[in-house]
């Protein structure tokens, strides 16, 4: 049993009985369902939401029910004040302790992990009013009005600009917008090399290469991978080794966020990876009778079992301690759109490799790294000398 503490609610996982699929579910301390936001984390399931996004949920809400239990608020019908005192308390009050962490110094959310949990509070309020659990009235006075005097990329305004005026979230600390994280070629690089399995090193690998999303890599079955030069036997007609990214139920709750179908050339220093871990599949899993999941779990616990979004976030942790950086899944994703575009690849094939609805979506990557600073600053340096 996996479970969340959060006070008087937590999160806690379930397994389905028949497919063994992840959900996520809110009890009390009695384990009794919390019904209404159990059939809010059900609605995100129904839209296509992926179990990670279920999971994060799950734990916000609870966050939410237990502090409103312990002030004696109504968490159906909270005023502006209430919510206002509860985003207060989201960085005011120390985050429970758990395990060995027990001795060490109080840990605090930071303003914008409070606004993240106030976005979900608001998401599941806006849900029940929909419902017609929670009054319009306090769905409505979470938002308010605001102008837009400077339009997003891709953004339509109107032909009378009717659409400039938007519903803006009342509630929120001013946080500071941090840009998008990623990973040298010299830091994967040492990812690699510290990692001890040869799935870990062909997982870290993999999402460098492809920049696929942690959900699309823990969703792959041994069929999607065609890594030989011609895949015509497999009944595909793509050419070279690439990779297929289906969308698709699994049992270890993992979801393609696209609902279209897409290929991804691969190289040939990860076929010879797979081929690594493959063989070191083979050596823990004799007669193979496993998961037809490419990523499953080899070492502790339930081996042969898809691995899970926990098992890599996991995995990914001990990476980082290792090197000594942060490093999660979504940098490297973030490193292969910033390798492709520094490196000129037209804007729509980024789009379609990384499996963008909108290609205003790689906007977030069209970040300068620090030698672009340096050389723009030496350049006008070097220019008012000339002038001189």
């Amino acid at each position: 049993m996996f479970v969340i503490m959060m006070g008087g609610y937590r999160a806690e996982r379930a397994l389905g009985p028949v497919d063994g699929s992840i959900t996520w579910v809110v009890v009390d301390d009695g384990f009794s369902l919390h019904e209404k936001s159990c059939a809010f984390l059900a609605g995100l399931r129904a839209r296509g939401r992926s179990s990670n996004t279920e999971r994060v949920y799950a734990g916000r809400v609870a966050v939410y029910l237990s502090w409103c239990e312990a002030n004696g608020v109504d968490w159906a019908r909270p005023g502006l004040l209430d919510l206002a005192r509860f985003l207060r308390s989201l960085v005011a009050e120390p985050l429970p302790t758990r395990g060995r962490d027990g001795g060490g110094m109080p840990r605090f959310r930071t303003e914008a992990t409070a606004n993240a949990v106030m976005t979900a509070v608001c998401e599941f309020l806006r849900f029940g009013s929909r419902q017609g659990w929670v009054p319009a009235e306090v769905a409505a006075s979470l938002t308010e009005p605001r102008y837009l005097a400077y339009l997003p990329s891709g953004f339509d305004p109107g032909e009378q600009g009717q659409f400039r005026s938007v519903r803006s979230r009342m509630l929120k600390y001013p946080a500071a917008v941090e840009g998008p994280q990623w990973l040298s070629d010299e830091q994967i690089e040492q990812l690699r090399a510290v990692a001890v399995r040869g799935r870990d090193r062909f997982l870290v690998s993999l999402l460098a290469c492809t920049g696929m999303r942690i959900g699309e890599a823990l969703g792959l079955h041994r069929q999607d991978m065609h890594l030989l030069p011609n895949s015509t036997m497999l009944g595909c007609q793509v050419a070279g080794p690439h990779v297929h990214v289906r969308r698709r139920l699994n049992a270890n709750g993992a979801l393609a966020k696209s609902r279209f179908s897409r290929w991804i050339p691969v190289t040939e220093d990860l076929v010879d990876g797979y081929t690594e871990y493959l063989h070191e599949r083979a050596a823990q899993l004799p007669g193979e009778v496993d998961s037809d999941c490419v990523f499953v779990n080899l070492y502790a616990g339930r081996r042969g079992r898809p691995m899970t979004y926990v098992a890599a976030k996991d995995m990914f942790d001990r990476l980082a301690r290792r090197v000594g950086f942060e490093a999660r899944p979504h940098m490297l994703r973030h490193s292969a759109a910033t390798r492709w575009i520094r490196a000129g690849v037209d804007r729509d094939v980024v789009q379609r490799l990384l499996g963008h609805a909108s290609a205003s979506s790689l906007d977030v990557y069209l970040h300068a790294g620090d030698e672009e600073l340096r050389d723009a600053v030496t350049r006008v340096a070097a220019g008012r000398k000339v002038q001189a």
